[in-house]
């Protein structure tokens, strides 16, 4: 995503970025695919950076 300069990118189906809304988001259980993507639309037009930044606070 970075390396293509695409910023506005949401990988629904990434593990990682779907543990990362569960962690910031409080969730039970690992987000679907539909919940990502509605989540996702808060962050438009960076949500490459989101991920990025979800990514991270798993680390």
């Amino acid at each position: 995503m970075f390396r293509l300069h695409r910023l506005d990118v949401l990988p629904v189906d990434d593990l990682g970025i779907r543990a990362g809304i569960r962690r910031v988001y409080s969730l039970a259980e690992l987000p679907n695919k539909k919940t990502v993507e509605d989540l996702g639309q808060m962050w438009k037009p960076y949500r490459s950076i989101a991920c990025w930044y979800l990514w991270q606070g798993l680390g």
